[in-house]
């Protein structure tokens, strides 16, 4: 069995495309694009006058808080351009959580499991993104098809 199949089989439900399918494309969410290359990046959360900013590589993104800096992180760490982003802000805190966990929990494993770090980090990563890709980022915007006392 290979190194990656080994890390998904023993995370289980917290291998983070799992975590991505189950509980955050699950619900409403929006789709979210960062102009980054397909590959693992240094992406690091600064603080400056105008707020909250995602740096990886030479771009930088404006983000409305930490929650939403922190769940773009772990995406732009992995290279993965497109992806869901939950649509309610009180759920991007408890998902930023989680899939940080993930991917802490799946390098740890990789290490414990693995003699040849580069070449098996990049065969995980390249193997979250796709999972990932192949689940899709959604619509741009979630459908408010819902009923209210304005529209019936």
């Amino acid at each position: 069995m290979d190194i990656v199949a080994e890390i998904c089989a023993s995370m289980a439900q917290d291998w983070l495309p799992a975590i991505y399918e189950k509980k955050i494309r699950s619900q409403r969410t929006r789709s979210y694009k960062l102009n980054i290359p397909k590959k693992e990046n240094r992406a690091d959360i600064q603080y400056t006058l105008l707020g909250i900013e995602l740096k990886v590589g030479r771009k930088r993104f404006a983000c409305p808080d930490l929650a939403t800096a922190r769940y773009l992180r772990v995406f732009a760490r992995i290279g993965c351009n497109e992806f869901a982003v939950p649509y309610d802000i009180t759920k991007i805190s408890p998902a930023a959580d989680e899939i940080e966990t993930s991917w802490q929990r799946s390098l740890v494993l990789l290490e414990r499991l693995s003699s040849d770090d580069v070449a098996a980090r990049s065969t995980l990563i390249k193997a979250i993104r796709n999972e990932i890709i192949k689940i899709g980022p959604g619509d741009a915007m979630p459908l408010f098809d819902r009923d209210t006392k304005q529209r019936k």
